[in-house]
């Protein structure tokens, strides 16, 4: 069953690597089609801290604002021994083993997109983490929703990130991974909010509450992760992520997660939760669920690639072989245009094709009558042949014509002829097309 998610990570890569990424794609909908689990939250809900939870790694930009303006595709792969590394798509033959290094380039390739300004931009970036301590899970990280425009911000900017939001966590293929901070009423949560406009019997709608920890004292989150306070179809996961005290001493990740199961196991209200509660059981429980959904879409995703496949190949066949580089490749190419021409041409005229007759009538009537307007007995007389000759090769007692008169002559003839001839030409076509 990993291999499910490996078929598909593959995939994912294909499709952004040609162009193909949702909605304005060049090319048929596999993207949509394919299970990916959208992470969806507001700004400061704990989005990148519960990201950076499941994988163990500090890697995510940070800041005020909004921080995430790509969609981040972050691929998880697990691998045997100690290694650790991370690869991005358009820097295929690198790896990073630093991390601080992955979270400068997010930073940066998000700035070669967008500049520096801080619009968003629906093109993905695409990361792939290799690592003994993940599980086999795709991620996207989409920008946080947000309520207000800040400074050096378009007023468009919150219809922009919702909308972009929308537009992957609508698709019934995607798993929504819905936010929510502890320390806020629910009732007020976007990700919430949002999730439950397009899911509204919350089957796709994986909830995730942060900051337990911080909740009022006399307060605990037991009614919703019991699933009271707002019923889904999946149990809702509570998670302790480092405190920003935590993230300036750089905190390891390990010790992180160790202290979050602790937290659990020994807060008198959640230990009966404990075993379904942490970033490492959100991670299992959504790699398990993902090799689910794949596996029953196997057969839409065969089909669709069958038919876009055939799609293809219809328009190549349509469009022609491919054209040689080299002279006379270009060469043959040009001659078996014209030999097609020629046979269409014929079969119109024999009447194999419609609109021969129309040929005809340019030729046998329009085209002659033009010819004998012209003034050829001007052209042809013995005194403008005579003089062409002399001019062309002097007085000389030739038993034969000299070639230079005769081409000068014939030169003249069809210069008059020109006209008529294009004329002709221009009403085939013009009959021919109507």
């Amino acid at each position: 069953m990993e291999n499910l998610i490996s078929l598909v990570n593959k995939l994912q890569r294909a499709c952004t690597a040609l162009g193909d990424h949702g909605e304005e794609s060049a090319l048929p909908t596999l993207w949509d089609s394919l299970p990916a689990i959208a992470v969806v939250g507001g700004q400061s809900s704990g989005k990148s801290s519960v990201l950076e939870s499941v994988v163990g790694k500090d890697f995510l930009p940070r800041g005020s604002g909004i921080v995430t303006r790509r969609p981040l595709v972050l691929q998880l792969h697990r691998i045997d021994g100690d290694r650790e590394y991370a690869e991005f798509m358009h820097q295929p033959r690198k790896r990073y083993t630093d991390f601080a290094a992955v979270r400068k380039e997010i930073a940066d390739e998000t700035d070669r997109e967008t500049g520096r300004s801080k619009q968003i931009s629906p093109v993905p970036i695409h990361l792939s983490i290799y690592s003994p301590n993940v599980v086999n899970l795709t991620l996207v990280d989409l920008p946080g929703l947000t309520k207000v425009a800040v400074e050096g911000q378009p007023d468009s900017i919150v219809q922009d990130i919702e909308n972009m939001v929308r537009s992957y966590i609508e698709k019934p293929n995607c798993i929504i991974l819905a936010v929510s901070p502890a320390n806020q009423d629910l009732a007020t949560s976007d990700a919430i909010k949002i999730s439950r406009e397009v899911d509204p019997k919350g089957e796709r709608t994986f909830g995730v509450l942060t900051k337990i920890d911080l909740m009022d004292k006399g307060t605990d989150a037991v009614d919703i992760l019991e699933g009271r306070s707002y019923r889904l179809q999946h149990p809702w996961v509570g998670v302790v992520n480092r405190s920003q005290q935590d993230i300036n001493k750089n905190v390891d990740m390990i010790a992180a997660r160790r202290r979050e199961r602790e937290y659990f196991s020994s807060t008198p209200e959640y230990k009966h939760l404990a075993p379904r509660m942490g970033s490492e059981y959100l991670a299992k429980m959504l790699s398990k669920h993902l090799e689910q959904v794949i596996k029953s879409r196997i057969p839409g995703i065969q089909s669709l690639i069958t038919k876009t496949i055939a799609e293809l190949e219809t328009e190549l066949n349509r469009l022609g072989k491919p054209i040689a580089n080299d002279a006379g490749g270009k060469l043959y190419t040009i001659m078996e245009i014209c030999r097609m021409f020629d046979s269409i041409y014929k079969e119109h005229l024999d009447g194999v094709r419609p609109g021969g007759e129309k040929v005809y009538h340019v030729f046998d009537n329009q085209f002659p009558v033009a010819i004998k307007r012209l003034q050829f007995d001007k052209q042809l007389s013995m005194e403008n042949v005579r003089k062409l000759i002399t001019e062309a090769d002097g007085y000389q007692p030739h038993l034969i014509a000299p070639e230079q008169g005769y081409r000068r002559l014939i030169e003249s003839c069809l210069v008059s002829i020109r006209g008529p001839a294009e004329a002709a030409v221009d009403t085939v076509c013009y009959e021919r097309n109507t």
